[in-house]
């Protein structure tokens, strides 16, 4: 039995053969997982004398669905599936000379073929965890965040094909991890590959949106969705909040409305060598909104630079360097 209470929850994961087909979670992240089932009704029913409420024979679930977020921390391992969910493409890491480091690119492209089975277990107050298995997860958003004092934290956003209560809970296994923290953070600025670090970041937020064509649900495929496709623009944007020291760094650049390049980046423990667990966050043009600086009253002075990421023309738009000790995704 397990502790009757959010205590006991778990969460675990799998990459998917088949679109909506049950993987057995192998991969287990400690996230908060809300995720719930959704259903469209068709509430039928004509004029019947007498009759004053519609009929509850004639009630009929026509859609179904899944989604939510899930919220985690940043781990030192075991983000590359929800990583590479997201941004897509074909990732393999890459041993860093011959130590037990690995480094994972992930740049942004096409998630098309990429979703997963995603398991929530949730305890009830007798300590019995029941499992809401989510089938066809596909990763939507990612909300990246550190202050001052706090970690990095993540919120995914989730949609999926359904939700099913017919699986058996698997049993979580967890691996030692760390987690990413404000005290490992530097935010780098300047032309695209010499960047340098600024000083005064008090706070930093990145997102990225990626719009998807819901996938119906077609007739035929019994209210359930297929595989959604990127169907508008992705959106990076982010804000930084900083006191006002140097107004080059982020004032002259929001009034003049010039581009630069952000390097935004956690770098911990040492895995081996000259390698150290380290997630990278590169946008190589950045574009500032916002105000102009104010002073509303005796204390110092502070900024707060909402920004958005746009192409450059040839680097990706937004990358993230992971170095684990990960040799798979």
């Amino acid at each position: 039995m397990a502790i009757g209470s959010g205590l006991g929850s778990s969460f675990g994961m799998a990459p998917e053969v088949t679109y909506g087909t049950y993987v057995a979670p192998s991969r287990f992240l400690e996230a908060t997982a809300n995720l719930t089932k959704r259903k469209n009704v068709y509430q039928g029913g004509g004029m019947a004398s007498g009759r004053m409420v519609q009929p509850g024979s004639r009630r009929y679930v026509t859609t179904k669905g899944a989604g939510g977020t899930l919220e985690t921390a940043v781990y030192s391992k075991g983000m590359g599936l929800l990583l590479n969910g997201l941004f897509g493409g074909t990732v393999t890491p890459v041993q860093q000379a011959a130590t037990a480091a690995y480094l994972q690119t992930h740049a942004l492209a096409d998630p098309f073929g990429k979703f997963y089975t995603m398991q929530a277990g949730v305890p009830d107050l007798g300590g019995t965890v029941r499992p809401y298995t989510v089938l066809g997860a596909q990763l939507t958003s990612l909300e990246l965040a550190c202050e001052t004092g706090g970690g990095l934290t993540a919120s995914w956003g989730v949609e999926a094909r359904d939700m099913t209560e017919g699986q058996t809970i698997a049993a979580p296994s967890y691996p030692t991890i760390g987690e990413f923290h404000f005290g490992q953070a530097t935010l780098k600025m300047g032309a695209f590959g010499a960047e340098a670090a600024v000083d005064a970041v008090t706070k930093v937020s990145v997102s990225v949106e990626r719009a998807r064509h819901a996938g119906g649900p077609y007739m035929g495929n019994q209210g359930l969705r297929s595989q959604g496709v990127l169907n508008d623009w992705t959106k990076v944007s982010g804000t930084i909040d900083a006191d006002f020291l140097d107004k080059e760094v982020f004032a002259d650049r929001f009034a003049s409305d010039a581009p630069v390049s952000i390097v935004w980046e956690f770098v911990g423990p040492n895995i081996a060598s000259t390698y150290y667990e380290t997630f990278r966050v590169k946008m190589p043009q950045v574009f500032f909104d916002g105000d102009t600086p104010t002073a509303s009253g005796p204390a110092e002075v502070k900024t707060s630079f909402p920004f958005v990421a746009q192409h450059d023309g040839t680097n990706p738009t937004i990358t993230v360097e992971y170095i684990s000790t990960d040799l798979t995704l």
